[in-house]
């Protein structure tokens, strides 16, 4: 039995998408997920079933000469899908398939059920077959030459034209007749792009809107008192901080989303009471002041004067996404709150989709086709990076002319690359997305089916974070940070040598507050200065590993060269360092140090006083 397809309910799409998922969370078999025959008979409604020709029950059945065991078959299909089951027939090259089609359209004709005519697709062009053999090979290990290969595709497994099928089918017209017939009867409808978010429990009904501000005014009263703990000074900032939370919280409101921001705060505030390190946070969420007073986020967005607008825009509506760092070994701890908290059938990561890139699909194909290793190594490493990804196998042979040179020299190597160009950039493997969880307002399945390597625990949807956002299903991003497990372990050891009194009389660096020395405030990454300047000159020396964003070679040669003074520097340099902005850095460096610069106008004087006229 191998294909199901949805009917005009939704209902119909739910139970496709609850038969597949158990599939792959119940019945695998050697990888590969099965529906047992039993499932139907707890209802097909809105489904149509196709025989799977001569590789389904009924096709096998027929093949062997069992022609008693194939009614019965057909007869219990028919029966569960009540005139919605079809004895399917194929022409593509396989054995005895004249012998099948002639037995498959007699038993139809005896049982009264309707043919159809389909074609089993592997690739595009006739001219792919080799490559998709290829495939085939890397897949499962074999050499293309390899004789006792199993070959279990035919070159005539290409996408046929309307023409080559009426052609192929002329003698069964009426099964061709039947594919419309199933295109006809197939109706799904899809809601796209409306937020689905799961519903988030509040204290004696309260509505989210009025919860949301009531929340954030708690917290935005918090913060204050520890950015400002002079209350003059307090009250003279409070009305600018005011207005922005009521210009935000309007706008969140506005858009349908203090769910959301109460969703991410309530699995941030468990992280903390837990003793789960979390980030300060990163990305465009680090300008909502809303995100500050519900403590997801530890930067003051004013004191940066950071924009909200980046985060969430009513001119450009999207879903808001705030990038939340916890510590590598508490993030699962926290996925299993979460799942605790809205149902495990509510909560799965999200599949992504591996593909062959250009450096691993000339490794591959050189395998397969049995070339040296040492030639193969030298071709892939010929092809040129963009950042941190190789360039396309067509642009590497414009940029690089030793892949030309080689192909020119080496026998075979063009085949090689002609077949790794069809292949480069197809799927690979399915993986997990590194940070992204979806939370349902219900069963998951109820809206994407889900997907389970063999033997694996670990559930994933079927769709990648594209389509769960264009169906509307909600991503967290819960992403594992090894600095913050650092980090953590910094700071318990602080804590320790604080407690043995070791540190007191040691001379520690400015800015380290420790338990218990002379009734200071306990130490904690929160109350740390950002302008201790003995850190400035650790980071001036780049003596920088294992701190995030810092460590790579290029950025200690930038941090060498641009010798950082405070803040606004470490940002500047981050944001510069990458593809496009990367080539402004000397610019940075050499106006920082001293060189005169003009601003293209005065009006942006003060926003590109930090970077120096530099627009980033």
């Amino acid at each position: 039995h191998r294909d199901l397809h949805s009917f005009p309910t939704r209902r119909s799409s739910d139970l496709l998408c609850r038969l597949l998922s158990r599939a792959y969370l119940e019945n695998q078999h050697r990888g590969r997920a099965e529906v047992r025959r039993e499932w139907f008979h707890q209802g097909t409604g809105g489904l149509i079933a196709l025989s799977g020709a001569h590789l389904g029950d009924t096709g096998s059945a027929l093949l062997s000469g069992n022609a008693a065991q194939a009614r019965q078959f057909a007869q219990e299909w028919a029966s569960l899908f009540n005139n919605r089951y079809y004895l399917e027939v194929q022409r593509a090259g396989f054995a005895d398939e004249e012998h099948y089609i002639h037995a498959a359209t007699q038993l139809a004709a005896e049982l009264g059920l309707p043919v159809v005519a389909t074609h089993p697709v592997q690739f595009l062009a006739a001219e792919d077959f080799k490559a998709h053999e290829a495939r085939v090979c890397i897949a499962e290990g074999y050499v293309l030459n390899d004789k006792r290969r199993a070959k279990q595709f035919t070159a005539q497994q290409y996408f046929k034209t309307q023409v080559e099928m009426a052609e192929l089918f002329a003698d069964l017209p009426e099964a061709l007749q039947n594919s419309v017939e199933i295109a006809r009867r197939c109706n799904l409808s899809l809601v796209l792009g409306k937020p689905r978010l799961p519903d988030f429990p509040t204290p004696d009904g309260q509505g989210l809107d009025d919860y949301l501000r009531e929340q954030a005014e708690l917290g935005l009263q918090k913060r204050m008192a520890m950015l400002y703990p002079d209350a003059a000074d307090r009250a003279a900032k409070q009305p600018q901080y005011q207005a922005r939370l009521d210009f935000e919280i309007n706008t969140i409101i506005s858009m349908g989303f203090p769910g959301y921001f109460l969703i991410v705060a309530d699995f941030i505030r468990w992280a903390k009471d837990n003793g789960v390190p979390v980030g300060p946070g990163r990305g465009s969420g680090a300008g909502s002041l809303v995100a500050y007073s519900l403590g997801i986020t530890d930067l003051d967005p004013l004191r940066y004067a950071l924009l909200f607008e980046r985060f969430l825009n009513p001119e450009r509506v999207s879903m808001p996404d705030f990038d939340v760092d916890f510590c590598q070994d508490g993030r699962e701890r926290v996925i299993e709150y979460v799942k605790q908290k809205y149902g495990a059938a509510s909560v799965a990561q999200i599949a992504t989709f591996g593909t062959m890139a250009s450096k691993a699909v000339i490794r591959d194909v050189g395998r397969v086709m049995d070339f040296p290793y040492g030639l193969c190594d030298r071709l892939s490493k010929a092809i040129p990076l963009e950042g941190v990804k190789p360039v396309s196998l067509k642009k590497a042979r414009e940029m690089e002319p030793e892949i030309n040179s080689i192909a020119e020299s080496e026998e075979g190597v063009p085949e090689l690359l002609e077949l790794a160009g069809r292949l480069e950039d197809l799927t690979r493997n399915v993986g997990m997305h590194a940070g992204g969880v979806l939370i349902a307002p219900g069963q998951l399945t109820d809206f994407c089916p889900l997907y389970c390597a063999d033997s694996s625990t670990s559930v994933v949807s079927q769709f990648d974070k594209d389509d769960v956002e264009s169906i509307g299903l909600v991503k967290f991003d819960f992403l594992g940070l090894r600095t913050l497990t650092i980090l953590d372990w910094a700071m318990r050891h602080v804590a320790r040598l604080a407690a043995e009194g070791s540190l007191r009389s040691s001379g520690a660096p400015t800015g380290v507050l420790l338990a218990g020395a002379g009734g200071v405030a306990p130490f904690s990454l929160e109350t740390l200065p950002l302008d201790d300047s003995a850190t400035y000159e650790l980071l001036k020396a780049s003596n920088t590993t294992a701190i995030f964003q810092l460590e790579s070679r290029g950025m200690k040669d930038m941090l060498k060269s641009a010798r950082p003074d405070c803040f606004e520097d470490i940002i500047a340099l981050v944001a510069l360092y990458r593809p496009g902005p990367m080539d402004l850095i000397p610019d940075f460096v050499r106006r920082k140090l001293a060189e005169k610069f003009d601003n293209p106008h005065a009006v942006v004087e003060p926003i590109l006083r930090e970077t120096y006229g530099i627009m980033v």
